[in-house]
């Protein structure tokens, strides 16, 4: 049988950092994440389109690159991890937002209760395990069409003081109704405060959720 030996080795992680024209007591750092073979670019787009010009944000790039299959130009895409190595991509993902929270913090002035960590799909799960690992980390998070980490229940992780707000999709064809209906009373179980909608539509950034998440945050990090 072959002996199997491990090493760590140092991987350059990337960014997208942009800044509103201001910042005040009402601006929130917002990490943001995009989905499985997406691009830091296209989750900066999305996510400023529904928060608007005042969030300072930083767009991470998933650390796995890859051609995409069937990409006429062989196109780059990016993802998070597998499951062969979950325990390696998890620690990865904690170490790229602690150190992005903090950088960006420190630089712009901006503590803990105003930052703001966003995810589509893929890493939506391993957001909350951050939440649940760095619970001083981060005020808010929002999930939307991904799921909730299967050892959520009976996992190592401490209870979640941030606020959590859950977006899924009806037609989604990854996570269907039917799997994100108990999610509620799931993430309940480690979070006081969640909320969760369903809206139509299948497995796409949901453009016309704007005025859900803006009243959340306004009720989460302003009291309003």
């Amino acid at each position: 049988m072959p002996e199997r030996a491990t090493f760590s080795a140092r991987l350059d992680c990337h960014y997208l950092l942009e800044a509103p024209a201001a910042i005040d007591e009402r601006t929130l750092l917002v990490a943001t994440l995009h989905g499985y073979s997406s691009n830091p670019e296209v989750m900066l787009r999305l996510t400023r389109g529904i928060l608007g010009p005042a969030a300072l944000i930083a767009s991470l790039r998933g650390p796995s690159q890859f051609y995409i299959s069937n990409s006429p130009a062989q196109a780059v895409g990016y993802g998070w991890g597998t499951s062969a190595h979950q325990a390696e991509s998890v620690r990865l993902h904690h170490q790229m937002l602690l150190h992005v929270f903090d950088e960006t913090g420190r630089r712009f002035g901006i503590a803990a209760d105003r930052r703001l960590l966003v995810g589509f799909s893929q890493p939506v799960g391993m957001n909350y395990r951050f939440a649940a690992t760095h619970p001083e980390a981060v005020r808010g998070v929002i999930g939307i069409c991904g799921g909730v980490p299967k050892n959520w229940e009976t996992g190592d992780y401490r209870p979640v003081r941030a606020a959590l707000l859950h977006i899924a999709r009806r037609e989604d064809e990854f996570y269907p109704a039917s799997d994100t209906a108990p999610y509620t009373e799931r993430l309940r179980t480690r979070a006081g405060d969640v909320e969760f909608h369903l809206l139509d539509g299948g497995h796409r950034f949901p453009s016309k959720a704007g005025p859900i998440i803006a009243r959340w945050i306004e009720r989460v990090f302003f009291g309003g």
